[in-house]
């Protein structure tokens, strides 16, 4: 072989390369939305570029057709794959996505029998000769009608595939709108050299545009592949979140349509979501038990409602927030429907035996704090009962906090409210999902901030029991940190109640030194260590050097 034949097909040569080392890429990432896709797609140009150089290598004119036909047949290939990897890609929702993927298919598989037999009847390729120009000699042929046909279904099928990319270009962040704006660049350079092959446009007076243009092409993904991190951080996630929350949430633009909705709400009426897109709100939830309908017209509000489903009494909060553009238009709203049941009866129960406990101070006040007391070690149990990983540990973190108390010479009134407080710690997690509070593995960012909610929520469940006033330091403190770093408040040095800074050391003392299913405890020692690193950040100082005495004393 020549250097001019070397020369002429070294671009070639790196085309099927950088479309190797893409289709590997992406084919070691294919468990992402699109990928799939994306690899035929890859797949499509590496078999047009290989079939063309076998072209330009071939001897014969039969062979030469041959494989111009397996051009065809790859070109068939990215001209389906493209727009499914729009689809996948941009999660956009088609009604009865496979008929219409199927559908796609049918004019590229009855183009495959008249690709096959256009040597004989010459469908597509009229009057196919040798162009002996070139350093390799090339086929030449007019096109038919069917031919220009194909094409022009191609450059249809595309235009879709890039309408769907140039609205998910419209992303709220920057990365996003980057990855997608280099897919359709990568796609558009080698559409682009087709077009220029068409209209005979050539970089040389031999050579074909469309290889040089699909290396081009295959460079810029490359570049954005690296440089914006497409098919590792995938701009799907919110979409993915909408379809899989737990909560049903119907989205209603300003005619009150319904234009998105999630599968749980689907669930809970009862219908597909062919049957519910585009349709009128007051017509999808006419029998739905939340009253959707009945808030069409609420820009804001939220709402407690209940109703029984086998026979049992669900309770549901419904949220509606409207939905705004750019130009702060009102464009829709969101409802968004939690299920509260839980901490409806939670509440309840708390305030039935609130009720019943005011009534009994009348006759037995001595008796009713016993009966307070045993409630309240009643309640500890279920939380150790529901929580595993914590079995014991309200016991033992409330017999180590009433000794640092008393080390403290906290009044006697006050230790029974320590006590009390102690043992509630963590009645807040009541309502923490138990696929959460038993969860083995560390946390998700999401996970921690519904963990982080239990505070608060002892905070709700315990500021209606008078009783339990100032025993609620503790459950609503007791992560406040001596820095101010903690939560639910970031409440700094002495803002945090006396009986909270106690408690934080017995708990972090209690349990650091237990297996948990996700760490080993710590031995002795390190728990002394962890707790003389952390005085003045963590801790109150004069309560741990209290403590560390006590340990030093036996007393511990």
């Amino acid at each position: 072989m020549t250097r001019t034949e070397l020369f002429y097909l070294l671009p070639y040569v790196v085309s099927l390369g950088l479309s190797t080392g893409i289709l590997l890429y992406v084919w070691q990432r294919r468990h992402i939305q699109g990928s799939n896709a994306f690899v035929w797609f890859v797949a499509g140009q590496l078999l047009w570029t290989l079939a063309y150089v076998i072209e330009l290598l071939s001897p014969t004119l039969s062979e030469k057709i041959f494989w111009d036909g397996t051009e065809w047949l790859a070109s068939g290939i990215v001209i389906v794959a493209f727009p499914a990897f729009a689809v996948q890609y941009t999660k956009f929702k088609l009604p009865n996505p496979r008929a219409l993927f199927w559908l796609s298919l049918i004019i590229p598989l009855l183009y495959i029998p008249l690709v096959i037999t256009d040597g004989t009847y010459h469908w597509l390729r009229v009057d196919p000769h040798l162009n002996t120009v070139s350093p390799f000699p090339e086929v030449e042929y007019f096109h038919t009608s069917l031919a220009v046909g194909f094409y022009f279904y191609g450059y249809i099928i595309a235009t879709i595939g890039l309408s769907l990319l140039f609205q998910h270009f419209l992303q709220p962040h920057n990365l996003f709108r980057a990855q997608v704006a280099t897919i359709i660049i990568g796609f558009l350079t080698p559409a682009l050299g087709t077009i220029l092959s068409l209209l005979g446009f050539q970089l040389t007076p031999w050579q074909d545009p469309i290889p040089i243009s699909i290396a081009i092409g295959n460079l810029i993904l490359i570049w954005g592949i690296y440089r914006f991190q497409i098919f590792d951080v995938i701009p799907v996630g919110r979409d993915k979140v909408f379809e899989d929350l737990v909560d049903p949430v119907v989205i209603l633009n300003n005619q009150n349509l319904v234009i998105d909705i999630n599968r749980a709400m689907l669930d809970l009426i009862g219908k597909e979501a062919n049957d519910v897109i585009g349709q009128s709100a007051k017509e999808v939830f006419i029998d739905s038990p939340i009253p959707i309908k009945m808030y069409t017209d609420v820009t804001h509000a939220r709402i407690e409602t209940m109703f029984e489903l086998h026979n049992k009494t669900i309770s549901y909060e419904l949220t509606i927030w409207p939905m705004y553009d750019r130009q702060r238009k009102l464009v829709g709203r969101i409802f968004i429907s939690h299920d509260i049941t839980a901490l409806k009866e939670l509440e309840q129960t708390l305030r039935n035996l609130n009720t019943e406990l005011e009534q009994r101070v009348q006759a037995r006040t001595e008796d009713l704090a016993t009966a307070y007391d045993t409630t309240l070690e009643g309640w500890a149990k279920t939380l150790e009962f529901r929580d595993k990983e914590t079995e014991g540990h309200s016991r033992r973190v409330t017999e180590t906090t009433l000794k640092i108390a008393r080390a403290l010479e906290i009044p006697d009134d006050e230790l029974i409210h320590i006590y009390r407080g102690a043992l509630l710690h963590d009645i807040g997690k009541m309502a923490i999902p138990d696929e959460i509070l038993r969860k083995t593995g560390p946390l998700t960012d999401e996970e921690r901030i519904i963990i982080r909610k239990h505070p608060e929520i002892a905070h709700q469940l315990l500021e209606p029991i008078p009783f339990l006033k100032k025993a609620m330091e503790i459950p609503y403190c007791h992560h406040e940190k001596w820095d101010g770093t903690g939560y639910p408040r970031g409440l700094k040095g002495r803002e945090i109640p006396v009986s909270a800074r106690i408690f934080t050391v017995a708990d972090v003392w209690d349990a650091v030194q237990y297996d948990r299913p996700y760490k080993k405890g710590w031995p002795r020692e390190k728990a002394i260590q962890y707790l003389k690193e952390n005085d003045g950040t963590h801790f109150d100082p004069h309560v741990v050097d209290i403590f560390l005495r006590m340990i030093e004393k036996g007393e511990i």
